[in-house]
């Protein structure tokens, strides 16, 4: 009970290691998946080993169970100290002294982080992009590649992949993802591979940028008997279609799993509540209903009406601008420039055998008081209501539900047992209208990108030597 307690008030990759230590002991010993979706390894799933050498080691667990120990994972990490990955080979460049901790990207370079034989599972992937307009954030893209395909499972923006679209870094944690301090992008979401998996990043920008990176992964024994591979893909409908709902996710073939998503709405028009879209989730042959339906944007966030920035282990808000005044009512700020949510499907798992699709709506909710039957009139011209039209209250005022158009993009984070090729997406697409608005130019002045722009040139040129 003190771990499940522990549970409700602990954010970021702690509160998964409780939930997984908290039913590891009776479930250890089966291949499968675990408490928080993260599948065991079949092969080493097995009972306590005995060697000579080594002692007594169990070599059934999970590696989030800090009790657990097993030699037989290699350890390994990658960065541009140590490009292979290579036992004994960190540090060479400088002669064991810190010589090259980051690099250099120019625009349209294409960079591979990671090219790594397998089996084995990318376990934590660090970087640090802030300080970056968001049009140039947005520009950088990550892909990776699975068992020599010549095609990406994984392409999406590199900041939204860390779960914060718009081009925009805020921080936040949660279980599978953080920010830390709003500068040091964090991602603790396993991706397995088989025979081999490669890295890339790419700098679609035209600017240069300062690129740090490290990923921590283990090789492993043998392959897994349920393997899984991560995809993840990036869409943007702007604006999006009345009355059409916004794809998240399809197109993928099961077995799988979807893990969650990150949402971005740049809200288009304002002073109405924007946030009534039911999210859906179509599985396993639905076709025109779901199986799985939501109530409303905000409560598919764990949140309620009038969604603010805030952040949990599986659900949050990280980016909401402009914020509310903090003498203001909950909900009175109903129309934000920029809102951004994410939602990850661990505990709550949502498994798929063949097939799987999921979408949100654009409704939004509008009130209108007594003395404002012109507005009203003029407005439902244009505005369509859903579900039981508009509400006549005995003071007078209106309110309904109606259809609205804004612009959305989504990455999705999806696990297949087998390797798919997912879509590219396009570069111009994802950085139009993602401009620093009015009230971020005050702490983020964009003359001073020139500036910047000729520091990382020079740095190009010193640490090239």
């Amino acid at each position: 009970m003190k771990r499940r307690r522990f549970l409700t008030v602990t954010s970021g990759p702690a509160a998964v290691l409780c939930a997984l230590t908290a039913e590891s002991s009776a479930k250890d010993s089966a291949p499968g998946v675990n408490a928080a979706g993260i599948e065991r390894t079949a092969s080493i799933a097995t009972a306590t080993e005995t060697n000579s050498s080594m002692g007594s080691i169990r070599t059934s667990g999970n590696v989030l169970d800090p009790t657990y120990i097993d030699p037989r994972l290699d350890s390994r990490s990658v960065s541009f100290e140590n490009l292979t990955g290579d036992r004994g080979n960190g540090a060479k460049i400088g002669n064991g002294r810190k010589d090259r901790p980051f690099r250099i990207v120019d625009p349209g370079e294409k960079v591979v982080l990671a090219d790594i034989k397998g089996p084995g599972t990318l376990r934590h992937i660090w970087t640090m992009l802030s300080g970056l307009a968001p049009e140039v954030a947005r520009a950088l893209c990550l892909e990776v590649f699975y068992d020599g395909l010549s095609e990406p499972s994984i392409c999406v923006p590199i900041l939204d992949f860390f779960g914060l679209p718009h081009g925009r870094v805020a921080e936040y944690y949660s279980a599978m993802v953080s920010a830390n301090e709003g500068r040091g992008l964090n991602s603790f979401i396993p991706i397995p591979f088989a025979r081999s998996i490669r890295v890339e990043f790419t700098n679609d920008s035209v600017r240069h940028i300062a690129l740090f990176y490290q990923i921590d992964y283990t090789l492993e024994p043998s392959i897994r008997e349920n393997r899984s591979y991560l995809h993840a893909t990036f869409r943007r409908e702007n604006p999006t279609t009345l009355r059409r709902d916004f794809v998240i996710a399809e197109g993928l073939k099961g077995p799988g799993r979807f893990l969650g998503c990150a949402l971005g709405v740049r809200v288009l028009e304002k002073g109405m509540w924007y946030g009534e879209g039911e999210v859906k989730i179509y599985r396993d042959g639905d076709r025109d209903f779901p199986t799985i339906c939501g109530t409303g944007l905000e409560d598919y966030v764990g949140s309620a009406w009038g969604l603010g920035r805030h952040y949990g282990p599986y659900a949050g808000a990280p980016i909401n601008i402009p914020a509310p005044a903090p003498e203001a009512a909950p909900g009175s700020q109903l129309g934000p420039d920029l809102v951004s949510f994410y939602r990850w499907h661990i505990p709550d798992p949502i498994m798929f055998s063949d097939d799987l699709r999921v979408t949100i709506q654009q409704i939004g909710a509008a009130g209108f008081a007594k003395g404002q039957e012109a507005q009203f009139e003029a407005y439902k011209q244009n505005h369509p209501t859903t579900g039981h039209g508009w509400m006549e209250f005995s003071n007078g005022s209106m309110f309904g539900l109606y259809e609205r158009s804004d612009d959305y993009c989504a990455t999705a984070f999806v696990y297949c047992t087998r390797p798919q090729p997912v879509p590219r997406f396009n570069t111009d697409v994802a950085v139009r209208d993602v401009g620093w608005l009015p009230v971020e130019q005050k702490s983020n002045p964009v003359t001073s990108m020139d500036e910047r722009e000729q520091v990382f040139i020079n740095m190009r040129e010193y640490w090239s030597r």
